[in-house]
Formats: C-alpha cells, sequence, structure tokens
C-alpha cells in the first residue's frame, strides 16, 4: 500500500492551492467550511478562488519566489492543474507538505510518461509511439496505422495542440506539430462512449472511488455528464479496478480523474489521467455524501473519508461562454437548478463559466430539464 506517510493537518491549517481557477475555488469553499485558511497563487487579480480565500498572491506559476511565500504561508500545499513546474515545487516541498508530490505531476503532465506509466500497470491504453521528427513520424504510422491523433505531449487540452492524422497528406502537415515540440501518435479508438471516475485514497491507504459517469462532449469540451453513466456492470466494475491499480499504483493523495473509452459492454481503455479534481466530477458536490473537492481536502491533510454514497442520478451541464447568462436568465424558472457561476471577470467563448447540475430518478427528465440551455455550446 502507501510507502508515503502523510501528515495530519487539522482546521485551522493554511492549505495553499497553486492555481485560482474554478476547481481552485470549489477546493477553497469546501476548505473554508471545514475551518482551514486557504491561500491561492494566481496570475489574475481576484480569481475565481481569489475571491473565496483567505490570500491570493498574485504571480506567475514559475514565479520560484512566489510559490515559496505561499509556501511559507501554508502548513500544505495543492494544485489544481497540471502544467506546474516541477522544479519549483520540490523546492517548495521542502517548506510545506505537498501530499500530491511531484512524480504524480511529473507522470500525469507528459502523455508518453502517462501512457508508459498506464501500459506497465497493466491499463489497457489505445496504441501509441513518441514522434519527435521526419524519421520517427514514419515509424510511428508503421507501428499506430491510420486513423491516429498527434498530440503534442505536455500543454494542450480541450482540443489544442493536437491535429487528426487520417491519411499520408496529413503527415505533411503534421511537421507543424513535431517541428516544435515533441509528440505522440496515438491510434484513434472506437468508442460506444466516452467516461470518468474520480478517486483518491484517504491517510490509511484505503482507496475512495466514484461513480464512473457517462460524457458527452462538444468541441472537444465536456458538454454534459450523466451519473451514473449507463453501462453494464461489468464496465462499472472494470473501471473501479483500474482506478484502485492507478491509485495505488501512483501512492495517490489528492483526487485523480481518469478518462476512459468504453469499447464496449465488455472493455474499456484509459485515455488520460488528470492530477486533480475534474470537471466531470463536479454533479458530487450536490449528489454525493461528500464532494470531489472535500474528497481531495480530506486526503491531502490527512484525513480519512468515507464510502462514496450517490442517493439519486444526476446530471451536470457546463456553461460555456455565453451559456452563463442565458443561464442566469432562465435561473428564476429552474428551482431544480443547482446553478454555479465561477465569477470569472470576462465572459469568452468557449470557457467555461459555470455550471448547472440537476438530481432527480429519471436521467431523461433531467436531461430535458438542462435542455433550454441552447446556448453556444
Amino acid at each position: 500500500m502507501s510507502s508515503n506517510s502523510i501528515k495530519t493537518l487539522l482546521p485551522p491549517a493554511t492549505i495553499g492551492i497553486v492555481g485560482g481557477g474554478q476547481l481552485g475555488q470549489m477546493m477553497a469553499l469546501i476548505a473554508k467550511s471545514m475551518g482551514y485558511k486557504v491561500g491561492i497563487l494566481d496570475p489574475t487579480p481576484q480569481a475565481p478562488a481569489g475571491q473565496v480565500a483567505d490570500f491570493q498572491i498574485v504571480a506567475e506559476y514559475d514565479d520560484v519566489d512566489s510559490l515559496m511565500e505561499l509556501a511559507d504561508k501554508s502548513d500544505v500545499l495543492t494544485y489544481e492543474f497540471e502544467n506546474v513546474d516541477e522544479d519549483a515545487l520540490l523546492k517548495a516541498k521542502k517548506v510545506a507538505e505537498l501530499p500530491q508530490g511531484v512524480n504524480l505531476l511529473h507522470i500525469t503532465g507528459e502523455r508518453l510518461n502517462e501512457k508508459n506509466f498506464l501500459r506497465q500497470a497493466g491499463i489497457p491504453v489505445t496504441n501509441f509511439a513518441a514522434v519527435s521528427d521526419e524519421a520517427s513520424m514514419t515509424d510511428a504510422i508503421k507501428e499506430v496505422g491510420y486513423p491516429a491523433i498527434l498530440k503534442t505531449v505536455s500543454g494542450g487540452y480541450d482540443g489544442h495542440g493536437q491535429m487528426d492524422i487520417n491519411s499520408p497528406q496529413d503527415i505533411e502537415k503534421a511537421v507543424e506539430l513535431y517541428g516544435k515540440a515533441q509528440c505522440i501518435l496515438e491510434a484513434r479508438q472506437s468508442f460506444i462512449a466516452e467516461a470518468s471516475v474520480m478517486v483518491t485514497r484517504d491517510v490509511n491507504g484505503k482507496v475512495i472511488t466514484f461513480p464512473l459517469v457517462e460524457n458527452r462532449h462538444k468541441n472537444h469540451i465536456l458538454h454534459t455528464t450523466i451519473a451514473p453513466g449507463r453501462f453494464s456492470k461489468t464496465i462499472h466494475q472494470k473501471a473501479h479496478d483500474y482506478a484502485e491499480t492507478i491509485a495505488n499504483k501512483l501512492d495517490l493523495y489528492g483526487v485523480l480523474g481518469i478518462e476512459l473509452f468504453v469499447i464496449d459492454d465488455k472493455d474499456l481503455m484509459v485515455n488520460e489521467l488528470a492530477p486533480r479534481p475534474h470537471n466531470s466530477g463536479h454533479f458530487t458536490i450536490e449528489a454525493c455524501n461528500i464532494s470531489q473537492f472535500e474528497a481531495h481536502i480530506r486526503s491531502i491533510c490527512g484525513l480519512s473519508i468515507p464510502q462514496i454514497v450517490q442517493e439519486k442520478p444526476a446530471v451536470m451541464r457546463n456553461l460555456l461562454g455565453t451559456d452563463l447568462t442565458l443561464a442566469r436568465n432562465l435561473l428564476k424558472d429552474h428551482p431544480e437548478w443547482h446553478f454555479h457561476d465561477y465569477g470569472k471577470a470576462e465572459i469568452r467563448p468557449q470557457r467555461k463559466m459555470g455550471h448547472v447540475t440537476v438530481l432527480g430518478d429519471d436521467i431523461d427528465q433531467l436531461l430535458k430539464s438542462i435542455d433550454m440551455l441552447k446556448g453556444e455550446n
């Protein structure tokens, strides 16, 4: 089980969060309700998380002095996104607890590291190969075949930093990606659904998983999550088994999001890992006995975590760009909506501005309830 011992930190200890977006905001809100103090490092003044924290350090994420200042003011550090400077975190780790560690970022922040880790752990992944130049691109096509997706190994999200490789003609354009950065070529998978599961471990090394959910995307961005996912018992069991294996192999603390492809009623494979709470886990705030954010705070603070119970089915709908304005205007007519506005300063197209969650016994009815959000996405 656990090779790391984790220190128990009780309120009013200070939790420092690197990143001030909506994930940091929802972490901060639950931490504050539990009596913890919260500090944020984010370059945007009055960032969503900064609005609800005790203090915010306004600085870039690679500003080592500012990260050290956050560490000095905090008892424990956590991060809400992948692209944090590992060397800076190693320095900060000498000053404040860092239960998630740096290895988790090293693995999940680089796609080749992640795929190799999963393959070595015996978790099914799509076929893949490294691409750094014309020769390795040729070799990768021989290995992976068509159709495939070329992705940069780090950075890039919501469809950025990737391109489809469907024919030899696409290879000529591929130099635009691999000419700038190390890439990975992944075989495109046929699947019946996209899914995800959140997992964490508590102070005793016990693995806790949330329900497997069904995800629908538009323009590479999560649109709707249905919880629990409408899959076979075999798929639900496999997802939880994979999550447990991954959590133990990573010596995980904090919440990890695992994105999956459901191939058919019996098989699924892991697509990506996110070393933090995940957009598709927002339904847990209202639908579960504890949310993914409370589980994250409990895990990094060395507290025990109960088994997760979901009382009723739930549907979560992202509010992108001007969807937020539309949802605000419709709010008076929808008492069933659990409405979340992240408080971002500027509404931009395809930007995650908030979300709505609805609970009930009939998933089709829940989908109808959010169907009037026919806005941007």
